[in-house]
């Protein structure tokens, strides 16, 4: 969690009596994917006590009147309405059918309602929206899928949107990325209540990594972001694009669009949501990529047709976003490409824990270490981090911890 939000986090309400933290509702809403609404309940409506993991309660909700239309056009009717989200200590909105749309007035004054009695709201993928709608996001940090983050932050400013994470939790409001961070989510959660033993049995029931490394970033396209189309910023975003083999830093870009450095930041952000700075590095960092795939280029060589300054700097962006060095993501890419039929960008399956220094991180450390070993080694490696000056999460909101593919409240 960030500086900038542990005031109004730090201490989490005091959840009403009525309300168990073990028991989860999930808010359903017509035109939602079914993917991501069936992640929540086959994680918290499944009974694996079996297999060593705590059983929750849920309840599915109706967030309006049903029946409620899903992918392929199957109805699905919620067993419960919004009146049920009052017992839930829990609350999940897995989905919203559309960006642009506002949602149900109905839904939203439940939402307020029960975070101001103290539970836990929890918004996967576009789910985002509505816990922004419901104005639970602002001056928070928060994430969604990478396609939806620039209007996410172009629609609700005071929202700390950053795409890098696959989930964000600031304690008693937790967002994910697109789909299948969504499981990464839920397996926080479990792992938060229950702790790394439960959450491991869970994931090994999915047949899931307990915790993935990386970000979105390996995701990203070269599209345009859907809200610069029409702008004249556009002309200026399109030739970066078409020039990231270059060195050209965003004073050029600023003098292409007839602006001042501040002004066009300033422009740039309020269009996609990102620092400018940023969104050139992630380029040139994608265009890496796609040569370490495609081509026989050293990586020296690789860093010049990407507009780096040297290898130097290559290695550095690459890793802080890829979680891994370019000779190792070349290696892994060919390695399982022959096996995976196809050209699959890969990156390492590791665990990752919460911000070293906090007290979930502390206590992930700890676990974490064999016995009779210090949980100090994480903490040097964050030293070590900010040695070589990793960056904040800069392009969706200054000055905040950044770690890779997820970030966790104290």
């Amino acid at each position: 969690m960030s500086q900038d939000s542990a005031t109004a986090t730090e201490a989490v309400r005091k959840l009403s009596g009525r309300r168990r933290r073990e028991v989860v509702a999930v808010l359903l809403f017509s035109g939602g994917p079914i993917f991501e609404s069936s992640i929540p309940l086959s994680v918290f409506g499944i009974d694996r006590q079996d297999a060593g993991v705590p059983r929750y309660r849920l309840l599915v909700c109706s967030g309006e009147e049903g029946p409620l239309r899903t992918t392929g056009g199957l109805e699905l009717t919620a067993p419960y309405g919004l009146e049920a989200i009052s017992r839930a200590g829990t609350v999940v909105v897995p989905a919203w059918r559309s960006i642009t749309s506002p949602p149900p007035v109905e839904a939203l004054d439940a939402l307020r309602r029960a975070h101001e009695e103290g539970a836990r709201i929890v918004g996967l993928c576009t789910g985002a929206f509505v816990l922004a709608a419901a104005g639970l996001l602002d001056g928070r940090p928060a994430t969604t899928h990478w396609m939806y983050a620039p209007t996410l932050a172009k629609r609700y400013p005071s929202v700390h949107v950053d795409p890098r994470e696959l989930f964000v939790d600031d304690g008693d409001v937790l967002t994910s990325a697109g789909t299948a961070a969504g499981i990464d989510l839920c397996l926080h959660i479990v792992r938060s209540d229950h702790g790394t033993e439960a959450a491991g049995a869970l994931a090994r029931r999915l047949v899931v990594p307990p915790r993935r490394s990386g970000g979105q970033e390996r995701y990203l396209d070269r599209s345009l972001p859907e809200e610069i189309g029409s702008d004249p910023l556009a002309e200026v975003v399109a030739w970066a694009l078409e020039h990231l083999h270059e060195q050209f830093d965003v004073e050029t870009l600023a003098a292409r669009a007839y602006m001042s450095r501040r002004t066009f930041d300033r422009r740039f952000r309020s269009l996609t949501g990102s620092a400018p700075l940023q969104w050139l590095i992630t380029q040139r960092v994608l265009q890496a990529q796609r040569l370490l795939e495609t081509s026989d280029y050293s990586v020296d060589e690789v860093a010049g047709r990407c507009g780096f300054r040297s290898p130097v700097a290559l290695r550095g962006h690459f890793r802080r976003q890829l979680g891994s060095s370019p000779a190792a993501y070349r290696a892994a890419y060919r390695a399982r490409r022959p096996q995976g039929g196809g050209p699959e960008p890969v990156g390492q399956v590791a665990e990752v824990v919460p911000a070293q220094g906090s007290p979930a991180g502390r206590r992930a450390a700890a676990a974490a270490a064999p016995a009779g070993q210090s949980a100090a080694a994480p903490a040097a490696l964050d030293a070590g981090r900010a040695e070589h000056g990793r960056p904040g999460s800069d392009a969706y909101a200054a000055g905040r911890p950044a770690l890779p593919g997820q970030r966790s409240a104290p």
